[in-house]
């Protein structure tokens, strides 16, 4: 095969899985890294570490090659999404199920190297992500499914590092998959108009111009849900900050939106990258600290 049109076919295909927009690997990967904090109270072991790290873009890359298989005729009607590979015929659909199917068999050798309880977790999110892309078409909460999707790492993180779920697990799973909930609603609102031309459904358009009143409730909810955890994990001041300046970001999220510019929308949603990554700079803190804590006490 001709070397150029090789490499033009690779890029199609970094195209579908979206490596050229890396944010959505961004927002999967910080949950993803506090549930493994929170689950083995600092970091946790190196191959655990690199095997969620690897999942995440696998999984990522996967979820975008199924959202587009399924979309990719409603997708030749939105201005945004009409030069996806598969809306303008630059990769076939043969070849988008075959990296589909490659993209879930690393992904499952990856589910491999962990216990039977992540295994069993892992088998169950892939329900999840299949159903996810044609969610849209029968309700107006899409978001909420990729809410519960995106971050069904969480579940599997904490299953991995101790073998069992505990009640932490279920409040940072739901706190994770409140915020997917509004910054999507952020994505959505960019298409809302084309959304509803072609049918398709979404929160923006079923909070209407309640928008960001209801954002604004869901943002309050997701910092006071974020208190919480500190509060059940024990965590200390570091942490405390760090959402302190999530709240201070989601105040800017809400300027941002005010006037509803579908670019200003889009600028919210790119933004929420700082939050997931401020938690987790607050999570790190605290327990570097705790155990720079205990190494002093023990060292006495």
């Amino acid at each position: 095969m001709d070397t150029t049109l090789f490499t033009q076919r690779l890029l199609r295909y970094a195209v579908l899985m979206r490596w050229h927009k890396p944010i959505g690997i961004l927002l999967l990967l910080w949950p993803t890294l506090w549930a493994l904090w929170l689950a083995n109270e600092g970091p946790p072991h190196i191959s655990l570490l690199l095997i969620f790290c690897a999942g995440v873009i696998v999984m990522r890359s996967a979820g975008c090659v199924i959202n587009d298989i399924a979309d990719r005729r409603i997708d030749r009607h939105v201005a945004r999404t009409q030069q996806r590979p598969l809306a303008c015929h630059v990769i076939t659909l043969r070849e988008a199920w075959l990296l589909f199917l490659g993209l879930l068999s690393i992904g499952f050798t990856l589910l491999l190297q962990l216990n039977s309880l992540a295994i069993i977790s892992g088998i169950i999110a892939l329900g999840f992500i299949i159903f996810y892309p044609f969610s849209k078409r029968y309700t107006h909460f899409p978001q909420v499914v990729l809410g519960l999707t995106f971050y069904a790492s969480i579940p599997i993180a904490f299953a991995a590092s101790l073998g069992f779920f505990t009640p932490l697990t279920w409040i940072t799973y739901g706190t994770a998959a409140l915020w997917a909930v509004i910054y999507d609603t952020f994505y959505a609102m960019i298409d809302r108009d084309d959304d509803q031309h072609v049918g398709v459904k979404s929160t923006a358009i079923f909070f209407g111009r309640y928008d960001r009143l209801i954002i604004g409730i869901l943002q309050c909810i997701f910092i006071g849900l974020l208190f919480y955890i500190g509060g059940y994990a024990r965590l200390g001041f570091a942490y405390q900050m760090s959402v302190i300046l999530s709240a201070a970001c989601c105040v800017y999220h809400q300027y941002l939106i005010r006037r509803h510019n579908p670019q200003a929308c889009f600028s919210a949603f790119l933004h929420n990258h700082w939050i997931g990554l401020i938690i987790f700079a607050g999570l790190f803190l605290h327990y570097l600290i705790l155990n720079q804590a205990v190494d002093a006490v023990v060292n006495l």
